[in-house]
């Protein structure tokens, strides 16, 4: 038996192939989820899909920063699927600025996908969620929005992934009584896609240096914690924002 069997649950930002999302859709998958990645390219997003295990899941456009187009995405898979029970929104950009050099369309791009996208996409899916009185929010916020910076994000991430937890709790808030649950995710230094390659060897030693566990984290430890707070063995969760950094954020 799967933790999340017969469940319905999109993904965002979730295409790219080593990602935290891709990593999470697969293991709802694994547990029984029929599962949608949505991404910025529709072909990327339906071979993403396709490459998932089991039956039935989807690959769709979305732009989560169009309000409109997050609006479309959701009615065709409730149209699809009759349901969607879970939604992550993993979509998110980095940029590894100082404080000065953040210029305005940094600024813009960094905010809009994590905060405007969480934003767009929670309330798209809210009045049906609503409707059925169940649901679960799973947004990816960072340690960085706790500690204040961290390995590659600038200032601005670090803002735009504090401002991912303040609307987590406050959705959280107002959607409890209607029986729907929004919890955040703060990872830490995970090895993927984005952080391949971009870390000299001084670089890894310090930040490893930084957690107690003495490793990087994987993108299955962060869709593990994610499958915990989109299935009922969290249904007395919501406000909540679990840390997966090895132990950094007490270092």
């Amino acid at each position: 038996m799967g933790l999340l069997d017969g469940k319905f649950a999109i993904v965002t930002g979730a295409a790219s192939p080593r990602g935290l999302g891709k990593a999470t859709a697969t293991l709802f998958a694994q547990h029984g989820a029929t599962v949608a990645i949505l991404d910025l390219d529709a072909d990327q997003a339906a071979a993403a899909a396709a490459d998932l295990p089991g039956e039935g899941h989807v690959g769709l456009a979305c732009n989560v920063v169009d309000k409109a187009a997050c609006q479309a995405a959701t009615d065709e898979l409730i149209a699809k699927w009759g349901a969607v029970d879970i939604l992550v929104n993993n979509a998110g950009i980095t940029q590894p600025l100082k404080l000065m050099d953040i210029m305005p369309e940094n600024y813009d791009a960094v905010t809009d996908v994590s905060l405007r996208g969480t934003l767009y996409m929670t309330q798209a899916l809210t009045p049906h969620f609503r409707e059925r009185k169940s649901g679960s929010i799973v947004n990816l916020s960072s340690v960085s929005a706790q500690r204040g910076g961290g390995i590659f994000g600038g200032p601005h991430y670090s803002a735009a992934k504090a401002g991912v937890l303040g609307l987590t709790k406050a959705s959280a808030r107002e959607l409890a009584p209607d029986g729907v649950r929004v919890n955040a995710l703060c990872p830490g230094f995970i090895a993927t896609d984005i952080t391949a390659g971009k870390l000299t060897e001084e670089m890894r030693t310090q930040v490893l240096a930084g957690i107690p566990m003495g490793r990087a984290g994987t993108a299955e430890d962060v869709a593990g914690c994610a499958l915990f707070l989109a299935s009922d063995l969290s249904a007395y969760c919501t406000g909540t924002e679990v840390d997966v950094n090895g132990g950094s954020l007490i270092h």
